[in-house]
């Protein structure tokens, strides 16, 4: 099984950080890093691929969902954006199974025509801490609705989060699967697809969560 990894820009290089690649090699798959390129060179290489994992990074250009930059926006990477949105749409259409994480479920829902939430706490999501001090586990989610976390998860349970933007208006055809205390959507799927799931979290920290990496091969 081959998967293919949206890069992440550290520093001067495109790559991924490492517990992505740890997670994805204990699910036992193996994985090729897609930086952007020509989307023709893209649509050669993506219909070899058997999955696509969207992993967390910085914010994206409000400018893709018709807002201007609130002035808590982070950094953007046009780039990535740009890569990210066009894999969205392609896996959505040809039914790929994709993983989005954190900025991957946000990068999703704004490829299919949804918004963000720019900074939750001025948006009035302060109840719940959606940026956590340190490492571990933060707080709760209830799932809402069936979905492939039901094999991996009770229906109420704890996850990391680190991330100071939201989804808001969910795209067409994205349904909640999970929430935060606050109503804060954690986690959605594609529906009719057999497997676009996004979830706010980031499981490639937390070892509990990396059953996560073997949904591919359960499809």
């Amino acid at each position: 099984m081959l998967i293919g990894v949206a890069t992440q820009f550290t520093g001067e290089v495109w790559g991924l950080r490492a517990p992505y690649l740890e997670a994805l090699t204990q699910a036992g798959v193996s994985f090729v890093l897609l930086p952007p390129q020509d989307p023709e060179r893209l649509e050669r290489i993506l219909p070899h691929l058997d999955g696509l994992l969207l992993p967390g990074g910085v914010d994206l250009d409000p400018a893709l969902y018709g807002e201007e930059p609130h002035p808590a926006l982070g950094e953007v990477h046009p780039e990535r954006d740009g890569l990210e949105v066009f894999l969205a749409r392609y896996v959505a259409e040809k039914g790929l199974p994709t993983l989005g994480v954190c900025r991957g479920i946000q990068a999703m829902n704004v490829a299919l025509g949804g918004s963000l939430h720019q900074d939750l706490a001025s948006a009035g999501f302060t109840q719940v801490q959606h940026y956590q001090k340190g490492r571990g586990l933060g707080h709760s989610v209830t799932q809402v609705a069936p979905s492939p976390l039901d094999r991996l998860f009770p229906k109420t349970f704890r996850v990391n989060s680190y991330h100071h933007q939201g989804l808001k208006r969910l795209a067409p055809g994205l349904r909640p699967v999970a929430l935060a205390p606050d109503g804060l959507v954690e986690a959605v799927l594609l529906e009719g697809h057999p497997l676009f799931l996004g979830v706010q979290w980031h499981p490639e920290l937390l070892r509990e969560h990396w059953g996560l990496f073997r949904l591919y091969s359960q499809v």
